[in-house]
């Protein structure tokens, strides 16, 4: 029994361990961030949103690309109604993060959900279930999944107030191109996925829609090219999955039909 317990405690990382390991495997996102972040907070006075405003927004909203569609709103006068609504529509991909991830966490508590709910990302979404998809031992899993939220959440907070700080000695950061980083870091996720024709088609079908829908309002050219992406890989997959037993079927057939033959044949002799 003991030796079961040694191996066990071997095979299994810790809670702190898991820990570290997320936060580890999120810094490559975390360096794709950094100026995203930075440029939200020199953006932030210059679209009318105080200095605490800006971190309030960062510390309970949390969402890049939602809190860089607040400041241009909030810079034309538009209403919260309307930035609320907006906004909700371009977090509407967390939807499918959410679906993919909640079997692996069904069996936490509520708070456990709820917090990693509130820090569930597109940076902290392709660590995390890479992390479920690699590895069997899930049990501890949800511990990753936090030490990537924690090393986000704080990178985003440091870099806001680094943002703030910069945008009065630098006001023409917006025009250094630093939002380059983190498409670059997002290729550099999904092309370790790029192993079979559905995940392929899932990539190419997602890319060819979100250029044709460029131009439809509040990012939702985005939105529908993600699910369209999501329901042309999962029929390919489908597909695959429904022709390989069709070919694993037919020689059980075959067999049987030959096995049913011989003993016709058998049976017919006097």
């Amino acid at each position: 029994m003991s030796n079961s317990l040694d191996q066990l405690s071997v095979t299994s990382p810790s809670n702190s361990a898991e820990f570290i390991q997320g936060a580890k495997a999120t810094i490559p996102m975390i360096v794709g961030a950094i100026p995203f972040g930075i440029i939200f907070g020199t953006l932030a006075e210059s679209s009318g949103l105080s200095i605490w405003g800006a971190m309030a927004m960062s510390l309970f909203v949390y969402a890049g690309s939602s809190q860089f569609i607040a400041l241009g709103l909030l810079a034309t006068g538009v209403g919260p109604v309307i930035i609320i609504a907006t906004t909700f529509v371009v977090n509407l991909r967390h939807l499918l993060y959410a679906t993919a991830l909640v079997d692996k966490v069904s069996h936490l508590s509520h708070g456990w959900r709820a917090l990693l709910a509130f820090g569930l990302t597109d940076e902290s979404f392709a660590v995390v279930n890479g992390r479920y998809l690699g590895r069997t031992d899930t049990n501890r899993a949800h511990w990753f999944f936090l030490g990537s939220i924690v090393a986000m959440y704080s990178n985003w907070q440091l870099c806001t107030w680094l943002g703030i700080g910069l945008g009065e000695l630098f006001p023409d950061m917006t025009n250094w191109g630093l939002d380059f980083a983190m498409s670059v870091t997002f290729l550099g996720i999904v092309i370790p996925y790029l192993r079979n024709q559905p995940m392929w088609l899932a990539v190419i079908s997602a890319a060819t829609f979100a250029i044709i829908l460029r131009d439809l309002p509040h990012q939702l050219g985005l939105v529908v090219a993600a699910l369209s992406g999501i329901c042309i890989g999962y029929a390919s997959q489908q597909v695959q999955l429904r022709m390989q037993l069709a070919k694993a079927a037919n020689p059980a057939t075959k067999s049987t039909g030959v096995k049913t033959t011989n003993t016709k044949a058998r049976s017919t002799k006097p």
